[in-house]
């Protein structure tokens, strides 16, 4: 018994107590942590809760935010798109007029250029540089100037229309980019908590890719509004230009044409008016040759009619001259006829006129050649204005396109 008082091995009551109380104060103490353990974890899920709530209710809002702001953009594009492509068929169309335009000017050009050479036909006196050819060549200048500035213009168109559909290229990219864009957000919008499906995307917080800044956005769109609207406007101010050039060269082609015209009419009534001179002065100079025959048989019969006379006087003298002795006296007679054998003889010998005047005739013969040549010149000239060329020009037709 003695033995067991004395074990050491055991501890004392009050040890016992004293662990008790340890023990009931560590678990208070432990309890007490734990109890502030949970009521901070309840106020910081209360916490978490209320700013996870918030921030999403916030990213709710920019995403909301971010659709308006897309539908706005994809708006604004869209009418830019369509003003872009409206103004690219209507500027199709004035394509259209100018190549209609542009072909209108070869008939006339063919036209002009098919006269100056039928003119060349021209011969003697006749190929001269008159007014009409003066006409002709301006209206070939004049049209050749069309053609070069009508293919200026639509080259120039060509380029619009070019700008004009990179410009709806860009817009069409812009559009199909924001739409995809859009989808994509209504879908992120239509995500709640409870949406199936969802999942942790451990990678989505990495900035991959090109990413811009809201600002380098805006310009983005900015840039594909402006330059589609600075497109429009130069397509507009094409237009114009367009209408004006069109209405000018028509205008200009019509005038010209005319001036050609009655340049041509002019000179058919000029020499028409050469060649009635020439018909009446071929009927002076055929009366006159007419005239002239009758004048040379008169005297040719003047001169025969003389033969008789002078034979007479002469056979009269002849025979006196065997009066014999005496008798052979230079009396009366004998000087009459001596004065008549010698005024018949200086009268024959003036018949010279019949020479002058078969001179004259050839003169005259040589006048009508020249004058029936000149006449056929004049025929030949008028064939080419009147006929060959007035007539052809009546085919041209200028029209407004």
């Amino acid at each position: 018994m003695a033995r067991l008082l004395q074990d050491t091995s055991k501890f004392h009551p009050s040890e016992w107590h004293i662990a008790n109380r340890i023990q009931r104060a560590s678990t208070e103490s432990q309890k007490s942590r734990s109890e502030c353990v949970i009521a901070e974890s309840w106020r910081l899920v209360d916490e978490i809760e209320k700013t996870t709530q918030k921030t999403q209710s916030d990213v709710n809002k920019k995403i909301e935010q971010r659709r308006e702001e897309i539908k706005f953009w994809r708006q604004e594009l869209d009418n830019k798109l369509e003003q872009i492509v409206h103004e690219t068929e209507i500027l199709l169309t004035f394509k259209k007029r100018l190549e209609r335009a542009l072909e209108g000017c070869k008939e006339p050009l063919v036209v002009a250029q098919k006269c100056l050479l039928y003119r060349q036909r021209r011969v003697g006196i006749d190929l001269v540089h008159d007014e009409v050819e003066r006409e002709l060549l301006k209206e070939a200048e004049v049209l050749q100037g069309i053609i070069a500035l009508l293919g200026r213009t639509l080259e120039q168109t060509n380029e619009q229309i070019r700008q004009n559909r990179s410009a709806k290229y860009n817009l069409d990219m812009d559009l199909k980019d924001k739409f995809t864009a859009l989808t994509i957000d209504d879908y992120c919008a239509s995500l709640t908590n409870d949406t199936p499906h969802i999942i942790y995307a451990d990678n989505a917080m990495k900035l991959e890719g090109n990413f811009v800044s809201p600002e380098d956005w805006i310009d983005f769109s900015n840039v594909n509004v402006e330059k589609a609207d600075k497109q429009r406007n130069n397509s507009l101010a094409l237009k114009a230009l367009i209408d004006s050039i069109l209405s000018q060269t028509a205008n200009d082609m019509r005038k010209q044409c005319e001036m050609v015209n009655i340049a041509f009419r002019n000179r058919v009534k000029e020499v028409k008016d050469a060649k009635h001179k020439l018909e009446t002065f071929l009927a002076m100079v055929m009366d006159e040759i007419a005239s002239q025959e009758r004048n040379i048989a008169a005297l040719k019969k003047a001169i025969a009619d003389k033969e008789g006379p002078v034979k007479v006087a002469q056979t009269r003298l002849e025979a006196r001259n065997h009066r014999p002795n005496v008798e052979l006296c230079y009396d009366t007679v004998q000087c009459s006829l001596m004065n008549e054998v010698q005024e018949i003889t200086k009268n024959i010998q003036r018949q010279d006129a019949l020479a002058q005047a078969e001179t004259e005739l050839k003169r005259l013969s040589c006048r009508q050649l020249s004058l029936e040549e000149e006449i056929k010149v004049k025929e030949n000239t008028l064939y080419i204005d009147e006929v060959l060329c007035m007539q052809m020009r009546e085919s041209v037709c200028i029209n407004n396109y």
